[in-house]
């Protein structure tokens, strides 16, 4: 006499219902990895450009400094020293006041009149050739790596401003330059590109 199997295997709509969940599962986790390394990405190159602008602002305080410890009023400097390459920099700042920055959706293209360090050499490169473009990856100096020459300056440039004569006469002889060093390049991921920036405000010796 044939004894029938009591045991009853899984219906389709179960085994369709069991891998609808572990697709899920998986599809979920995929996701948070995803996200995870985004942000891992995105604070490693936060860090990398905030040296990169911690670097432009050393030198620029380093050519102020050699500056006022050589000033003399109504003289010339030789371009070759750092006093030169300051006075170099500021000979001819129109600009009065920066351009808009901040969370954009693209970064935008840098003003006449940016320029960028090279913090390597302590030299001041005008902006106007083809050295401020838009960054590849993040926003980085680069420079040969044989001569240790500024090539380009992707995404990093400086706005400088200076104070305006005022009518005060507490204040006449009170001249400062604001560099706005900034920072622009496009984030990894979806979403707006990423800005980072500061200001610095340097003193200008009177005569």
């Amino acid at each position: 006499m044939l004894r029938r199997n009591s045991q009853k295997g899984d219906t389709l709509i179960e085994v369709l219902f069991a891998f609808s969940i572990l697709s899920l599962v998986v599809v979920g986790a995929f996701a948070i990895m995803n996200q995870g390394t985004i942000a891992s990405q995105r604070a490693l190159e936060t860090t990398l450009v905030r040296e990169e602008i911690d670097a432009q602002a050393t030198t620029l305080r380093f050519l102020h400094d050699a500056y006022v410890a050589k000033f003399q009023p109504n003289i010339t400097y030789a371009s070759t020293t750092a006093a030169g390459q300051w006075a170099l920099m500021t000979s001819n700042l129109t600009a009065t006041s920066a351009s808009s920055f901040g969370t954009t959706s693209t970064c935008p293209t840098p003003p006449p009149g940016s320029f960028i360090l090279d913090a390597v050499n302590a030299k001041y490169i005008s902006g106007s050739g083809a050295v401020l473009v838009p960054s590849s990856t993040f926003a980085q100096v680069i420079y040969d790596p044989n001569t240790q020459i500024l090539q380009a300056s992707q995404g990093v440039w400086i706005e400088a401003i200076r104070s305006q004569a005022s009518a005060d006469a507490n204040l006449q002889n009170t001249r400062y330059i604001d560099f706005h060093i900034r920072a622009c390049w496009d984030s990894p991921g979806q979403g707006p590109s990423m800005t980072l920036g500061t200001i610095v405000r340097l003193y200008e010796p009177q005569s």
